[in-house]
């Protein structure tokens, strides 16, 4: 059976399923540049320079005509990476709405009587994944505002709004800080922060829920520095608490990172008690609830709309952001479950076949085509509901200081980086030409599979692997810019 270009342009726009492109041709043929101007370079000969060894899948397609301009393996079915948060993004848009708010809450069960709230005080989260630490300082100088100096009955956290996930990728190693839990109630990304001088006997340690304004030291998340080599860090979990500790030699004289917090409804609690002791309100330790109890609203606090949310999650791709929005337009009890009614629902509303296994692409068992997120962005473009005003923009070729400079192109895209998987989707606009939407994926399984845990937050050779995949990325973008209309 023969596939033609046309053939293929239907598909892309009417969203034919990846099975039927399986057997499509693995290249398009190759288009000349009209008034005798040099062609811009192969393909396939910049696939081969970059030598990035496992697989390359690619296709770009006219944003208005959806005619393809070239594709290869496009019905590949490839780990998306960070790419999967365009899907995850057009999900929650469509599923909760742009305007689309977070709104934590302070609740009391009974009336205030002489500052003191005859019953319990309750802090309701609603997964907001953006929550930080300025936010619960202004909360709690809120409730001091409404005369709450303290409470007859319990302090409860209720965390209910979201599934608790311990890690959301359980095969990342313990301490990278991308990788954290998640809950209904979640603060600073749901990370702490670790800082370490030399002392004149060993090491001074802290660790704290710092944000702008506020810096509250944290219990619930503990560190002990050990006279060892490796591991660099060994994490233990408690009832409501992170135990970690670190090896001296990793340390040097000073310095600091984020570590991913694992109960991070224990962690916003303590957080906020500590916020509230220093506006003069006595709290009793908090008790961490699932179910809601029933209460007057005494302080909210309300995220950004959705989508603004979404565009700093696709700008700094935020793993925690995507799972919690994820999480939130599927009101599934599990990630795994959220994540199978994402893959129906893309799968249904742009007829491809995709299969997701989590929100952000953190995990690498998810599987996209090149075909299918170029149908996706597409049909989303005509449709009104594209990404392309929150998608982070670039300037890919025309670059000063150039022999020949090339035709500069502005692109509105989405990278994914995994381990020796690297992924660039979206919309490019050629100066004076066509906008193109595009799907690019790199993949070489055979090296991201034989990592182990420990190697892979900075597996050996891939920097250099990641950087010759972005260069061919850029490359075929600036390639397909050329190419006559």
């Amino acid at each position: 059976m023969t596939f033609t270009r046309r053939w293929l342009l239907g598909a892309l726009l009417a969203g034919v399923a990846t099975p039927a492109l399986a057997e499509a041709p693995t290249r398009s043929p190759r288009p000349l540049r009209r008034g005798g101007a040099a062609a811009p370079p192969d393909a396939s000969d910049l696939v081969a320079r970059a030598a990035l060894g496992g697989a390359v899948a690619y296709v770009a397609v006219d944003a208005a005509t959806g005619e393809v301009i070239e594709a290869s393996n496009a019905a590949l079915r490839l780990p998306p990476a960070s790419t999967a948060k365009a899907i995850t993004a057009l999900y929650a848009l469509d599923r909760l709405g742009p305007d689309f708010r977070f709104t934590t809450r302070l609740l009391a069960t009974g009336p205030i009587e002489n500052g003191i709230i005859q019953g319990d005080l309750v802090l309701a989260g609603s997964g907001d994944p953006t929550l930080s630490t300025d936010a619960l300082g202004d909360m709690a100088a809120k409730l001091k505002a409404a005369g709450v100096r303290g409470v007859t009955g319990r302090y409860v956290a209720e965390a209910g709004a979201l599934p608790a996930i311990s890690a959301i990728d359980p095969e990342q190693p313990a301490h990278v800080g991308y990788n954290p839990a998640l809950s209904g109630l979640n603060l600073n990304f749901n990370r702490v922060h670790f800082e370490w001088k030399r002392a004149p006997k060993g090491y001074a340690v802290t660790m704290d829920a710092r944000a702008e304004r506020f810096v509250p030291p944290v219990a619930m998340a503990r560190m002990e520095v050990v006279t060892r080599d490796l591991p660099v860090y060994t994490y233990m979990g408690g009832q409501g608490s992170d135990s970690w500790t670190v090896a001296s030699s990793a340390l040097g004289k000073a310095g600091s990172r984020w570590l991913p917090v694992r109960h991070p409804e224990t962690y916003t609690a303590e957080v906020f008690q500590t916020l509230a002791r220093a506006q003069g309100i006595d709290l009793p330790a908090a008790q961490v609830v699932r179910v809601r109890p029933e209460g007057r609203t005494l302080v909210e606090w309300q995220s950004e709309p959705l989508r603004e949310i979404l565009r700093d999650m696709l700008k700094y791709s935020t793993n925690i952001t995507a799972e919690a929005v994820g999480l939130a337009a599927s009101g599934e009890a599990s990630l795994a479950q959220s994540a199978r009614a994402m893959s129906l629902w893309a799968n249904g509303s742009f007829g491809i076949s995709a299969e997701f296994r989590d929100h952000s692409g953190l995990g690498g068992r998810s599987r996209v085509s090149a075909a299918d997120m170029a149908s996706a962005l597409a049909q989303a473009e005509r449709r009104g509901l594209g990404l392309r005003p929150i998608l982070k923009t670039l300037e890919i070729g025309g670059a000063k200081g150039r022999r020949k400079p090339g035709q500069p192109v502005t692109v509105a895209a989405k990278t994914g980086t995994l381990n020796f998987v690297s992924g660039l989707v979206g919309i490019a606009s050629p100066s004076g030409g066509r906008d193109l939407v595009f799907a690019i994926y790199c993949a070489d399984r055979t090296r991201r599979d034989a990592l182990t845990t420990d190697d892979r937050e900075r597996p050996q050779g891939m920097p250099e692997w990641t950087a010759r995949a972005r260069g061919l990325q850029r490359s075929l973008i600036e390639r397909w810019a050329a190419l006559p209309a």
